[in-house]
């Protein structure tokens, strides 16, 4: 039976020291009276960028759910298991969250596994593959709009590309866009750049991000 990771458990000890014990009462204001955030999340698993730590929330802040590749997968009843659609559902119709936001970042493995599928490692499941397969219109797309751009220029492009397509996405959720419409709920995209630690944020009536 193996045993639980020693950093993790040294991490909590100094979490419980340094953070839980001075907010206790905060903890214990969420443990009684449940979260409110007005602002969910829909960020990449990369272990390189944390939401919480790039927009310095604390608990109770932002409602974050992480996926590989920051997507969002359309509309649709069908099938068992709708992770992301589930939390979508709870954040707008049960959170009544104000915003949402698609975060992006650079470098990201999902997205180049989506421009170059020979390089996909994956099980017979196909699992990535077939997640990854939202982006196949914005894929081809890029490809064909870059031809002559490196691979480095056509990932970033596709990077931003597919926070369009999951905002794009967001709004076939016929709940989202009735609040959206009604100005209950506002959608954002933003990038963040790992190495420069550029925030870049869409402009929807233009179509391009602009780096805060």
């Amino acid at each position: 039976m193996s045993s639980f990771p020693e950093t993790l458990t040294d991490r909590f000890r100094r979490f419980k020291h340094r953070i839980y014990f001075p907010n206790a009462d905060q903890y214990e204001e969420l443990a009684t009276y449940g979260q409110s955030p007005e602002i969910m999340m829909v960020s990449c698993c990369d272990s390189r960028v944390d939401p919480e730590t790039i927009f310095n929330a604390i608990p109770g802040e932002l409602f974050v759910v992480r996926n590989v590749a920051n997507l969002i997968p359309p509309f649709e009843t069908g099938g068992r298991f709708h992770g992301v659609s589930a939390s979508i559902e709870f954040a707008v119709l049960n959170l009544r969250v104000k915003h949402i936001v698609v975060l992006g970042h650079s470098g990201c493995g999902g997205i180049k596994a989506a421009l170059n599928q020979s390089a996909m490692i994956q099980t017979e499941a196909m699992f990535i593959s077939k997640w990854m397969s939202m982006l196949d219109e914005a894929r081809l797309s890029v490809l064909a709009s870059k031809q002559s751009a490196t691979l480095a220029e056509q990932l970033q492009v596709l990077e931003l590309e597919s926070i369009k397509t999951s905002l794009k996405n967001l709004r076939t959720f016929p709940f989202v866009r009735e609040r959206e419409d009604k100005g209950k709920v506002n959608l954002h995209g933003a990038h963040f750049d790992i190495k420069t630690g550029t925030l870049s944020v869409l402009n929807h009536s233009r179509g391009e991000f602009f780096p805060l």
